[in-house]
């Protein structure tokens, strides 16, 4: 298996857009009401919102490749465009992702390191992220990598506000 991960470019706009909906869509979709998930994807992934993203200098897209196939992709966060804490001896991972068909082969695994190699990289001395406070799995993942419960903070999900955790790593 060869793993690669790239930075993302204006030109990948659209493909950037193509798993931001299918991959939010697989992990949350059964979990939510239908027109909430609905308004989110075609507010959230809609081409404008990311292109403004993607030319952010404080936000950092990267997409994973197995065997030159787009796997999955990461979002990272340096202050002022983090999301919530915005602090600049912080990165925030907003967005770890891994398409289905490639999920229980360390890929995700393979992210986190690498956005905490960048975090080391840029000199951080710790990185946070958001995750639903439903999303058991991540939970256990995030602990796993080393993450610890640091407060909560809301998400607008569509017309709804969910209740996220907020979990923080110290780096070395």
């Amino acid at each position: 298996m060869n793993i690669t991960i790239r930075p993302c470019h204006d030109s990948d706009l659209k493909m950037l857009q193509k798993i931001g909906i299918e991959t939010y869509d697989e992990t949350f979709r059964a979990m939510n009401e239908p027109h909430i998930m609905d308004q989110y994807l075609a507010e959230a992934f809609n081409l404008a919102r990311l292109r403004e993203e993607l030319a952010n200098k404080s936000s950092y897209f990267y997409f994973l490749f197995v065997d030159e196939i787009l796997a999955g992709y990461l979002k990272l966060n340096e202050a002022p465009a983090q999301s919530d804490i915005n602090d600049p001896d912080a990165l925030e991972i907003e967005r770890i992702y891994v398409r289905k068909a490639f999920k229980g082969q360390g890929l995700g695994k393979y992210l986190m390191n690498y956005a905490l190699d960048f975090a080391r990289f840029k000199a951080k001395t710790y990185a946070w992220l958001g995750v639903w406070e439903k999303n058991s799995a991540a939970i256990a993942f995030y602990k796993k990598m080393g993450f610890v419960e640091a407060g909560g903070h809301s998400f607008r999900m569509g017309d709804e506000i969910q209740s996220d955790l907020v979990m923080k790593k110290q780096l070395d």
